[in-house]
């Protein structure tokens, strides 16, 4: 499965402190981190997340129907991660509530305008 996905940045300090926040609500920090790309998650965890300035020198940019989701432990949860995103310069992209039958969501964007969501089933 998926081992962790990348994230590209324009502005690495403006990402770093919103993934800082993110992750660190979800409980994990950085594992890995130079001058060009920090991985947030846990050696032996699940998937983590890297934001990285692209390794070509061209200027990062947003991948059209790319989305990750991040596995909340319930629906406090998501609705914090969202607040969390917001306070840290993420835009909205739909409010904490129920998405269907057993889903709760919410959707967000970076900084740079990658777009996430924090989700729980059930």
């Amino acid at each position: 499965m998926i081992g962790y996905v990348t994230l590209g940045t324009n502005n690495r300090e403006a990402g770093a402190r919103f993934y800082d926040a993110i992750c660190g609500e979800l409980g994990v920090g950085r594992m890995m981190e130079n001058e060009q790309f920090i991985a947030w998650g846990l050696p032996g965890g699940g998937a983590g997340i890297g934001l990285t300035t692209p390794f070509d020198g061209q200027p990062a940019t947003v991948g059209n129907g790319v989305m990750v989701a991040l596995e909340a432990a319930d629906q406090a949860q998501v609705d914090r991660i969202h607040a969390i995103a917001l306070a840290h310069g993420g835009s909205d992209e739909g409010a904490p509530g129920p998405r269907g039958e057993g889903f709760y969501a919410a959707y967000f964007r970076d900084p740079d305008g990658n777009k996430l969501n924090a989700f729980v089933m059930g």
